[in-house]
């Protein structure tokens, strides 16, 4: 008899919870490259709890993390397609508007206080606009994305250091140039590839965020981390305007809030994972090095002035004017 009850109390409250699942007057399937662990993840997750409390079950998120849905260009042709509806992307939406190639230039940015400035002001709501009008997407909150730094096994202080070091860069053309500039031998090469190039001295140094410095282990076999700060960047989490604009106001008004809450969780576990990551490194023997970051972005500026085009430069311009 007992068993009877427990098992009908189990059936009911599945029913329950799967007619709640079926009420909800919308579903946003939210996909991501990121893994469970990553604070992009964590801030997904607040923004589900958030939007999923305030709009009395009326919306439903899906969170699909590790590219379940297909790669960040993928996920954003599936929401074009209506067959996702969240993503977080970057630099890739230059694809469809110029203006965000912004997001990954060297040297745009002084300091993370600069680029905060750029991107809550009226630059970023200029790339927003362009993001929405020409990829139909819309800009719900942003990450800060942690800066790229140069790791060596020898000092980087100014750019003068650099006398030809052969450098692994991403196959970007734009990373190309700004390196060859600077002085380094830049190489493309597969990520994949670059723990071992390094092991073996095919190349000298490399360049990445302190947390992929981290997690691919460089400080085996690389000691010095130079602040070369090179790229400062940040991420977009966007909704499909369509989807977005099926909704009514109200529950628009519930995305947009979960959104600022979400922007806003990330920022501080960005800022205590910075510090943990810096702190890391020392600890596996890695040295920061200070560098000279007015002389490269000096030296540096001909090759990125050359790589953009005239609105793409307009907008470059502005920033350093702020």
């Amino acid at each position: 008899m007992i068993k009877r009850l427990i098992t009908g109390a189990m059936i009911g409250a599945a029913l329950i919870g799967s007619q709640a699942a079926l009420s909800a007057d919308f579903t946003l399937r939210f996909g991501h490259l990121a893994n469970e662990q990553n604070i992009w993840h964590q801030a997904a997750e607040k923004f589900k709890e958030e939007v999923e409390a305030n709009s009395d079950g009326r919306i439903e998120v899906r969170i699909y993390p590790n590219e379940q849905l297909g790669s960040e260009m993928d996920v954003i042709n599936s929401i074009q397609l209506g067959t996702a509806e969240m993503t977080i992307t970057g630099e890739s939406l230059q694809n469809w508007a110029p203006k965000a190639a912004m997001m990954a230039v060297p040297y745009a940015f002084r300091d993370a206080e600069h680029l905060h400035a750029a991107v809550s002001g009226e630059i970023g709501e200029e790339i927003e606009a362009q993001i929405i009008e020409r990829a139909n997407l819309v800009p719900l909150a942003w990450f800060e994305r942690g800066p790229r730094e140069l790791t060596s096994n020898r000092r980087i202080e100014h750019p003068d250091d650099l006398d030809g070091m052969r450098l692994r860069v991403p196959n970007v053309p734009l990373f190309v140039d700004t390196w060859e500039a600077l002085g380094a031998r830049p190489t493309p090469m597969a990520f994949s590839e670059v723990f071992t190039a390094l092991q073996q001295n095919t190349i000298q140094a490399q360049e990445n965020p302190l947390s992929l410095i981290e997690s691919a282990s460089f400080y085996e076999v690389q000691d010095y981390v130079n602040l070369t700060g090179h790229v400062r960047s940040w991420i977009y989490v966007v909704i499909g305007r369509n989807t977005l604009e099926s909704m009514p106001d109200d529950l628009q008004q519930v995305v947009f809030d979960a959104a600022a809450v979400m922007q806003e969780y990330q920022a501080e576990l960005f800022d205590e994972d910075q510090q943990r990551l810096e702190q890391a490194l020392t600890d596996r023997g890695m040295e920061f090095v200070e560098v000279d970051i007015e002389a490269f972005a000096e030296k540096a500026r001909p090759a990125v002035l050359e790589a953009l085009d005239d609105e793409q430069r307009a907008l470059f311009d502005a920033i350093q004017d702020l």
